[in-house]
């Protein structure tokens, strides 16, 4: 089982494959068009692993930079493989420009659109707290919808798929069981340290958070949005953390039951290729983490 003392490993869906994060590097196995299986490794910035990895709360800020340029290194990465047939490449400022336009389309539809849609409920509401727990509504409803909408198209139905895998598999790795496509299918489709379960518990904090931010001037309600998004981070991944070690503690059950439902939305069952990606991403990530700390007691 899992322990505080022992390394983590979670990773991300990818199209047509699965990254892992592990302790040296993030290992990525992606689906060729070809049916072959392409590997690939990207090596963790010591910066991510130092120091700023092990402060309560200032790791929080870093895991989320660190998982947002990883993730869409390793997403990436998978389309230029799935276009390889085609001879086309996504490049650096591509990767660049992604990145932000995935940051501004985030915080426009979850922090910004909320406020706006909220602007109107002030007279009608009679108070800053009434109006800001609308806001903190009128976020999670259009999170859930958002989440239920891209599940619908066909070509996220499989990066869902390769959801499930990637946690059946972090499931297996956990319990040590060998990781075979027999022993993983027996696992949940859902973890609790889960990017999922850190969103909507981002969404429920900033609930917490806003209600009692002033909204006036309306320049300072955008500003605070946007300011107490690391702050709020922060703390969402401590609790992440916290309970991906407890998770048999009847308080930790209580807190993780609504992420583990709403996983529901973002995996799906995997089928037996797709887990064989999963697995080859995994057994890179302990190999590479294995050699290292031969290495090292050498």
């Amino acid at each position: 089982m899992l322990s505080q003392s022992s390394p983590t490993y979670g990773g991300q869906a990818l199209l047509e494959g699965v990254m892992i994060r592990g302790k040296q590097c993030a290992s990525i196995a992606v689906r060729r068009p070809d049916s072959t299986v392409a590997l690939h490794v990207y090596p963790i910035n010591p910066i991510f692993t130092g120091l700023f990895h092990r402060i309560p709360f200032i790791r929080g800020v870093f895991t989320l930079i660190e998982t947002i340029t990883l993730g869409m290194r390793a997403l990436t990465y998978s389309a230029n493989v799935g276009m390889e047939e085609e001879g086309e490449e996504i490049g650096r400022m591509g990767m660049i420009g992604m990145v932000a336009f995935s940051l501004l389309f985030a915080i426009g539809l979850f922090f910004i659109l909320p406020v706006i849609a909220s602007k109107p409920l002030e007279g009608i509401l009679g108070s800053d707290i009434a109006s800001n727990l609308a806001e903190g509504i009128i976020r999670l409803v259009i999170f859930l919808v958002y989440i239920y909408l891209i599940g619908r198209l066909q070509q996220i139905d499989r990066v869902f798929m390769y959801h499930g895998a990637e946690h059946m598999t972090v499931h297996a790795q956990e319990h040590m069981d060998p990781l075979k496509v027999e022993n993983i299918r027996k696992y949940p489709t859902a973890h609790p340290r889960c990017g999922t379960a850190f969103l909507l518990i981002v969404m429920v904090l900033a609930v917490v958070a806003f209600t009692f931010v002033g909204r006036d001037p309306f320049w300072w309600l955008l500003a605070s949005r946007i300011v107490l998004i690391p702050v709020i981070a922060a703390i969402s991944y401590e609790i992440i953390r916290f309970s991906g070690f407890h998770t048999n503690n009847i308080i930790v059950k209580l807190i993780i039951a609504p992420s583990l439902a709403l996983q529901k939305l973002t995996t799906r069952q995997p089928d037996d290729d797709q887990i064989e990606i999963a697995i080859a991403a995994m057994n890179q990530a302990l190999e590479i983490d294995g050699n290292a700390a031969t290495q090292s007691n050498e």
